[in-house]
């Protein structure tokens, strides 16, 4: 058995079979949590025997209250401690809000949100009574977006984050924000989201996420935005108002504004350069003051570009004079 346990959810696609292959290979046992019991064995079995280390698992639905309870009840277990928490299980709505069923936001609310807080909540409160701990929290680029209760609840993610890093480091926990873009996983697929027109740049690989956000939270960063495209967007994201935001993020995805940038998709790019884990320093000044980078001054002058010719149809019908009585 080895001296570090991580407890992950939504573990068997996408950025959590990404967390559970590469803390395995870092000889960390594992506690995998999903809602499909089969492939989750199948998980645990093929983790196990390719890595020797120990794995268990726990087949919960986490809107549920028992099933939060269930991975609870193991994150505040005192003879078989957790040393990192990865709550990544997470899904989309592929309709705006007001075509949603209300039971399906609530449910996106709950996974998002509420579960995430209940096990956080457990697992801090166990890790700071040992003095030592990690918690990373996967969150969305989009929770720097106005696109939406997705987006919402990704931005909760980041600043519930970042406000409990604050408190815990100084009693040995680490708390990171895992910020992410696009990413080639199931998760758009099994959303029903489809993503329209987005540079190839834009899509991640889990892998390289992973990789950075693990640096990044074993270094002691609050937030880690994986790849230097998209640290650059998101310092050009606050120069941006958000009529402009909702319209870039429109043209991305075809109009629905459940369907942010986060985890999915396809195509990526061979090419694209990745920033320093677990920094967002780039697009910045020498002292620390953001600076628009030239993604977002593109956004920008084309954003404007299309006010203008809308503003510009709409005066024409004003002006055009009046048909003459008959």
């Amino acid at each position: 058995m080895s001296n570090h346990t991580a407890v992950i959810t939504g573990s068997t696609a996408g950025l959590g079979a990404a967390f559970a292959r590469q803390l395995a290979a870092q000889g960390y046992d594992l506690v995998l949590v999903a809602r499909d019991g089969d492939r989750l064995r199948m998980q645990a079995e093929s983790m196990s025997s390719q890595y020797g280390v120990g794995t268990s698992v726990i087949v919960a639905d986490l809107v549920t209250d028992d099933g939060v309870a269930a991975v609870q009840e193991r994150l505040a277990d005192r003879t078989h401690p957790v040393h990192l928490l990865v709550n990544n299980a997470g899904h989309g709505l592929a309709a705006d809000f007001i075509d949603s069923e209300l039971e399906d936001e609530r449910r996106l609310l709950r996974l998002h949100v509420q579960t995430t807080l209940e096990l956080s909540h457990t697992a801090a409160s166990a890790m700071a009574r040992r003095r030592g701990g990690r918690i990373i929290n996967v969150a969305s680029v989009a929770g720097y977006t106005p696109t939406g209760t997705y987006s919402a609840a990704k931005a909760w993610v980041i600043n519930f984050s970042k406000g409990l890093h604050n408190q815990l480091r100084s009693r040995g926990v680490t708390v990171t924000a895992l910020v992410p873009g696009l990413v080639r996983t199931e998760f758009h697929q099994r959303s029903g989201i489809r993503i329209k027109s987005a540079k190839r740049w834009m899509w991640l690989e889990a892998d390289d996420v992973v990789r950075e956000a693990l640096t990044a939270n074993a270094q002691g960063a609050a937030i880690c935005v994986p790849a230097r495209s998209y640290q650059m967007l998101t310092a050009g994201l606050r120069f941006m108002p958000d009529s402009m935001v909702q319209w870039a993020m429109e043209k991305r995805t075809g109009g629905s504004e459940q369907a942010g940038l986060e985890q999915g998709g396809s195509e990526a790019d061979p090419t694209m350069q990745h920033g320093a884990p677990g920094t967002a320093e780039y697009g910045t000044s020498a002292d620390g003051t953001a600076e628009p980078t030239t993604e977002a001054i593109n956004t920008v002058d084309a954003y404007k570009a299309a006010k203008a010719k809308s503003t510009a149809k709409a005066g024409r019908g004003r002006d055009t004079p009046p048909p003459p009585p008959a």
